[in-house]
């Protein structure tokens, strides 16, 4: 028979069953006649894409994340519930708090009600999964659930950064130009600037990652990590990406640097400005009103530069799923956390709210 270069064949109870022995009349030599359906590189393991790979997925993975913990994993799964609980809470506060509050009816708490928005989806596509995982000893993942997860994953993580720069230059021309901000941050403008913010995380992202998922995947399906991310689905696929990775890396220079280097350039105006006001109190007021979303940029930022940029030496896996968990974890329950703590409007709608709703239990009662 023929040497087939670069296939590893298996000869299992299943592969036996795909080929039948004969032998010819004429020659009375043994022959091998391999189906079609054995024949399929969807069924063959590669170990020239895959040194030491014995499987081809085809749909389902196992999301490694937090088994090493064993019993530990039920306290991760009580914590975990509780911030996630929090996180839930507080971007449906706010959220509410801004559509009940004629006083927070600006353009800048238009931002802020999507970004909530944002947030709520970002920690949802990852979390229920993850706190389901803490619970079963099998934690596998169909790959139609896990393109979903980095469909949304992604799309809202792109969304976030635009959102935050939309909030920036709402900053901008709030403290550079006050006399022209109503004309400028218009409803029709506020408008445009969110639609611009989903449609770029959408179109983006959605065809990166049908093209990830286009692809074949070879080799274990463990996923050490404990959500479908894309840096471990292409370490997984058994094709050449090196045009996926050049793509992603251009994604991400021009829909995550180019809005942090606006938002940074809208800010060295920001401060410029607040430093030529003559008193004291003004440049106070002033950089409060900028300082609750500052404080989110930079936390965002940080976290995600943390988790994606990270070096390659000294880390491990557990330090790598630890570092993952303030991205996509911890950082969504902060933004609630920081407006409502730091800034008076949001506050005194809060009490204005509650005031209100104490005095109508009152009145029914």
């Amino acid at each position: 028979m023929q040497q087939t270069d670069n296939i590893d064949w298996k000869h299992t109870d299943r592969d036996k069953r795909l080929f039948h022995q004969m032998k010819t009349k004429n020659s009375g030599k043994l022959t091998f006649i391999w189906t079609e359906e054995h024949l399929n590189p969807m069924t063959m393991t590669s170990s020239k894409g895959n040194p030491g790979g014995n499987q081809t997925i085809l749909d389902v993975f196992v999301l490694v994340g937090f088994s090493y913990l064993n019993e530990l994993q039920i306290l991760l799964f009580v914590v975990l519930l509780v911030i996630y609980l929090l996180t839930l809470m507080g971007n449906l506060l706010i959220i509410l708090l801004i559509k009940l509050s004629p006083s927070l009816h600006t353009p800048m708490y238009f931002f802020l009600v999507n970004l909530s928005f944002v947030e709520i989806c970002f920690t949802s596509s990852v979390v229920p999964q993850l706190l389901a995982h803490l619970l079963v000893e099998e934690k596998t993942i169909s790959i139609a659930a896990c393109a979903a997860g980095v469909y949304v994953f992604t799309i809202m993580g792109l969304t976030q950064c635009c959102l935050l720069t939309a909030m920036a230059y709402d900053r901008y021309v709030a403290i550079c130009h006050p006399l022209h901000y109503t004309t400028i941050m218009s409803g029709r403008v506020c408008a445009l600037l969110v639609g611009a913010a989903w449609a770029a995380g959408i179109l983006v992202e959605v065809p990166l990652i049908m093209w990830i998922f286009s692809l074949p995947f070879c080799g274990s399906n463990h996923i050490q990590h404990f959500f479908c991310d894309i840096p471990p689905m292409l370490n997984m696929a058994c094709a050449d990406t090196s045009q996926i990775k050049a793509v992603g890396l251009m994604g991400l220079v021009l829909f995550t640097l180019c809005p942090f280097l606006l938002i940074l350039l809208s800010y060295i105006h920001i401060i410029s400005t607040i430093l030529k006001l003559p008193s004291a109190e003004g440049r106070r007021k002033a950089f409060s009103t900028c300082s609750c979303h500052l404080t989110v940029v930079t936390v965002s930022y940080v976290t995600g530069l943390i988790t994606y940029v990270k070096p390659k030496f000294g880390s491990t896996t557990q330090s790598d799923l630890l570092i993952s968990l303030l991205n996509t974890i911890i950082y969504p329950v902060l933004n609630p956390i920081i407006y409502a703590l730091r800034n008076k409007e949001v506050k005194g709608a809060l009490r204005k709210t509650l005031q209100k709703s104490t005095f109508y239990c009152h009145w029914r009662n």
